[in-house]
């Protein structure tokens, strides 16, 4: 053995370092995690592996913060990084700058690009969305007929919209095929066109069970649907393109039930607080009339009775109008009565029934007062008390009304 070709441990790891180093600058591999450490430097120390070899491996703080997931063991993920030896004990080491799961990194990607560049097409405009209908009687639904979506959507309608009809078009939400089947089912419905409104989803599960609403096709067949649609693709986390392109999105299966008969169920309990409201303002008119009615028949008697008291009440004005007849006449008896006997004492007759006589000119029938109205020859005419006789003037004497000279009576 030759003493000059003999090189120390560390120049034959250097050597072996360099080597590595400047033929494995950056690389990709694919492999299991395995025997994950976190210590509190913050850096991952994990062996990547697969069904023959396994290699050690280190990810330094700067570039575990990166991190968009949580590494666990078992996670099949894609590593970038790059070779090195670690000096201290000679052994062969991946420094890993970047990882992602195997499949989850690919779909993302896949899922980034589609939702960029139908964005910049306008499928996700806001102004392009239209609005449900206020009262659907026809819901179409797309999705598996065996799957819980179905059942939740039923349950929903049925607790809060009888009546509804729910036409459903079954389709696999999941695997090979399952994206083409979503988009012949959405032109089905409309081309039978009874439906009013289109729920298109499905429950939850994994990122690659969801993907077929994910997929470019379904996102163009829900854009050219001409009936409205609401999205419900897996859990309220869960955010697929189909979600972005629908009129509206809702966060699970039985939230898009409840959004379609919502305007209904408004209108509902609207008609029901109106009802209440009419009920209670009919109660209370009903109680007025009532108290009202109580009232006037306490002061409403039978007929009769009624009849009666009024009878009752004109016997009593006849009588007084009688009475008061009777006394009215019975004083103007003796007001006519006195005037009567004060007439009689003013009555020529009565003057002549105490011995008086009146005395006229027979041929004019002027009433003599005086003696000088007659001169002598003139015819009288006198009346009695009882009878009259004619006289002729045979003289005057002036002076006393009582003195007379009548020479002949005849």
């Amino acid at each position: 053995m030759d003493s000059s070709c003999v090189i120390p441990v560390s120049s034959l790891v250097r050597l072996i370092r360099e080597l590595v180093e400047d033929n494995f600058v950056e690389v990709l591999v694919q492999g299991e995690l395995a025997g994950l450490s976190r210590p509190a430097s913050g850096h991952y120390y994990f062996t990547l592996k697969d069904e023959r070899s396994q290699i050690r491996c280190a990810m330094f703080r700067s570039h575990a913060r990166a991190l968009r997931f949580s590494p666990e063991d078992g996670t099949e993920v894609i590593c970038r990084g790059r070779v090195s030896v670690y000096p201290q004990r000679g052994d062969l080491q991946f420094i890993v700058e970047g990882m992602e799961p195997v499949g989850v990194g690919r779909l993302q990607l896949a899922f980034e690009q589609l939702r960029d560049r139908l964005q910049k097409e306008g499928l996700f405009a806001l102004e392009r969305k239209r609005q449900l209908p206020a009262f659907p009687t026809r819901i179409g639904v797309v999705t598996s007929a065996t799957g819980a979506a179905i059942h939740d959507i039923l349950n929903v309608l049925r607790r809060r919209s009888a009546g509804v009809k729910v036409l459903l078009r079954p389709v696999r939400v999941q695997g090979d095929g399952a994206a083409a089947e979503i988009c012949e089912a959405i032109a089905d419905l409309n081309d039978e066109g009874s439906a009013e409104v289109l729920i298109v989803g499905r429950g939850g599960g994994s990122r690659e069970d969801l993907w077929a609403f994910n997929e470019e096709s379904v996102a163009r067949a829900v854009h050219a649907s001409k009936i409205p649609v609401i999205s419900a693709v897996g859990h309220e986390v869960d955010v697929s393109i189909a979600d972005l392109v629908a009129d509206l999105r809702a966060p699970t299966p039985s939230a898009a039930a409840e959004l379609v008969v919502q305007n209904r169920l408004e209108l509902e309990r609207h008609l029901d607080q109106l009802l209440l409201r009419l009920a209670g303002q009919m109660r209370s008119k009903l109680e007025l009339i009532r108290t009202r009615l109580t009232g006037l028949e306490k002061r409403l008697k039978a007929p009769e009775e009624l009849l009666q008291l009024k009878q009752l009440r004109l016997q009593q004005l006849v009588l007084r109008l009688q009475q008061g007849m009777k006394q009215q006449y019975e004083r103007r008896q003796q007001q006519l009565t006195a005037l009567a006997g004060r007439l009689d004492s003013l009555s020529p007759l009565a003057v002549l029934g105490r011995g008086y006589s009146i005395t006229r000119l027979a041929d004019t029938g002027v009433l003599l007062q005086n003696s000088n109205q007659a001169k002598q020859g003139d015819r009288l005419q006198i009346q009695l008390q009882k009878g009259q006789v004619a006289a002729v003037v045979t003289g005057q004497t002036p002076g006393s009304p009582f003195e007379k000279n009548l020479t002949k009576i005849g």
